[in-house]
């Protein structure tokens, strides 16, 4: 597994990858899967790579805490840095060739100052909180994939407007790469994995254990027949509310192309909520099938 820390660098191993050298002596297209982090790996993560591995030739990994997604007051500087224990995580799981690790002068070098903002999608759900936050994803999605030109790049369903922002910047921008979008992965008693969950202190962690509890509550209320979003978000709210150290900052159900609030419920509409448990903001959603 390289590790490779400037962007000449990982162009120039892109190259070697795309076309190595095949069993029979010639050259052929080898496909790259890519799975961009800032790091603090854990399970979620993994269960990307793995994804990766079996349905590419090769898998590059990238960790990079991006400042310009961060607004101001956020956590940024104490946003959990842990490159070598991620590096120790990578070698066991196996099969990444390259870690793709620049700094932040290497990424916005002095003088930059292009952006790409997604109008509209980036303005819901946790972009009406978090100004800025949206079109900073979407500036260094688009330079990571100018970067590693990968054929494939694989997201979590936890940050599900993330994913469906990144769909709609490749689509308008005409990327070449296929977005994979695969489960959250939760703990067993369901929370959602994090790189945030280290914030939380053993009560805080019981605690957050309100976001599941509501979006499980709506699946049940839309299983059962309810389509009244209105009704259905008030008893998800009730069960947040149960909890004294949580304070929300929205809960919705939206369509899950648009990300606009429906009205009533209908197949494929998305849960999703996002809640302060003391100190930490912490997002998760369900697909109400």
């Amino acid at each position: 597994m390289r590790l490779i820390t400037t962007i000449r660098e990982m162009r120039d191993r892109v190259s070697e990858l795309k076309l190595i050298k095949s069993t029979s002596g010639g050259r052929e297209n080898q496909t790259i899967g890519f799975v961009p982090t800032m790091g603090a790996l854990h399970e979620g993560h993994l269960s990307l790579i793995r994804t990766a591995q079996k349905e590419n030739d090769a898998v590059i990994v990238s960790i990079f805490v991006n400042p310009i997604q961060f607004c101001p007051g956020e956590d940024f500087q104490r946003y959990p840095r842990q490159l070598e224990q991620d590096k120790e995580l990578l070698n066991r799981v196996g099969g990444v060739d390259t870690v793709f690790y620049p700094d932040i002068k290497e990424m916005y070098p002095e003088g930059y100052c292009t952006s790409v903002d997604v109008k509209n999608l980036g303005n819901r759900l946790c972009g009406s909180s978090r100004l800025g936050h949206f079109s900073g994803v979407a500036t260094v999605v688009t330079k990571l994939f100018n970067i590693v030109k990968p054929d494939a790049a694989y997201f979590g369903q936890k940050d599900f407007q993330q994913t469906v922002i990144i769909k709609r910047l490749i689509a308008d921008l005409n990327m070449d790469v296929e977005i994979k979008v695969l489960p959250t992965v939760r703990d067993e008693d369901g929370l959602a994995l994090s790189s945030r969950n280290q914030y939380l202190s053993r009560e805080e962690r019981q605690d957050a254990l309100c976001l599941y509890q509501a979006l499980l509550k709506a699946k049940s209320l839309a299983n059962s027949g309810e389509t009244d979003a209105k009704k259905i978000i008030k008893e998800m709210v009730n069960v947040v509310n149960r909890t004294q150290s949580s304070k929300i900052d929205y809960v919705s159900i939206v369509n899950p192309d648009t990300l606009e609030d429906v009205q009533e419920i209908k197949d494929g509409a998305v849960a999703a909520l996002a809640v302060w448990i003391g100190k930490t903001r912490l997002i998760d959603n369900i697909i109400l099938d």
